[in-house]
């Protein structure tokens, strides 16, 4: 009998607790804080993770920190190629055997990269389309911006962070979470907060809750001034929070009347916070700084 070309293949098996203790005490594997290390135990969360991204099948995903694999396998029957980062060289080798174990005729489309996601200068293959990841949490913003930076083909994604990064992340210009990590997001895309997600579906559990974040790309503000510029602008209006930005943008400036200057340019209040601002405003302080504008 000849196989018909349009019977889709069969979707992989996904991992549960018993095959994600399974997977570790085969490896020899603990568990560690320092690389953020805990893995998804609940097939319907990483379903719920590949829906909330959508992501479709012209997708080539970028996926950081897959672990044994568990969100690697929910992606995969879903996007056309998922490139895996994973620093840790156990779990690196040993994802392309998981994956032909749990979903052998999906093997194809998934390529791991042994590598510090926070030190990857390139991607293997087709330019990403999407990053969708759950994040070790204690690299999760750092690891975020620098991809955004890096891959300008990235169109959207998703990834799984602390709750209270997520509400950084997503969080709006006035709000008491909105700071540095929400105005350099802002610089790449719109940002979203996409649901949580229980501690309780992670082994070992952590000790907080988790957050998703949904993003969409648009181009950054369009002013003279670099990138560079308008983050070092960023750094130092958040360096001392509850100060005006006349006084926390005075050392970068070079003056008090330069800062004034800049802030004018960019139809701010000299007396408002960087609390109180949004990607654009500061955008046009930095430009305002660049050019040397005049009081």
């Amino acid at each position: 009998m000849v196989a018909d070309e349009n019977i889709p293949s069969a979707g992989p098996r996904f991992l549960g607790p018993a095959e994600v203790r399974l997977l570790a005490e085969e490896l020899g594997l603990r568990p560690t804080k320092q690389r953020g290390q805990n893995f998804v135990i609940d097939p319907n969360t990483v379903r719920r993770i590949v829906r909330a991204s959508g992501v479709g099948p012209d997708d080539v995903v970028l996926e950081v920190g897959p672990g044994l694999g568990s969100l690697t396998l929910a992606l995969l029957e879903s996007v056309d190629r998922v490139v895996a980062v994973e620093i840790d060289p156990v779990l690196a080798r040993a994802l392309p055997a998981t994956i032909a174990a749990y979903a052998p005729d999906l093997a194809g489309r998934c390529e791991v990269v042994e590598a510090d996601a926070l030190r990857v200068e390139a991607i293997p293959g087709p330019p990403p389309t999407a990053l969708v990841a759950n994040l070790p949490y204690n690299v999760s913003v750092p690891v975020l911006l620098h991809l955004m930076a890096l891959l300008p083909s990235l169109r959207h994604g998703l990834v799984m962070v602390q709750a209270e990064v997520a509400d950084r992340l997503a969080a709006p210009p006035g709000s008491k979470t909105y700071g540095v990590p929400s105005v350099k997001a802002a610089w790449y895309a719109d940002v979203r907060r996409a649901g949580s997600v229980s501690r309780s579906v992670f082994w070992p559990a952590p000790n907080v809750d988790s957050g998703l974040v949904a993003w969409t790309h648009r181009e950054p503000p369009a002013v003279s001034a670099t990138r560079e510029q308008v983050f070092r602008v960023v750094d130092a209006a958040f360096a001392q929070r509850r100060k005006m930005l006349r006084s926390t943008l005075k050392d970068l400036a070079g003056s008090a009347a330069a800062a004034e200057a800049a802030l004018a340019h960019a139809g701010v209040d000299p007396m408002a916070r960087g609390e109180a601002i949004g990607v654009q405003q500061f955008a046009l302080i930095a430009e305002g700084l660049a050019l040397g504008v005049q009081a």
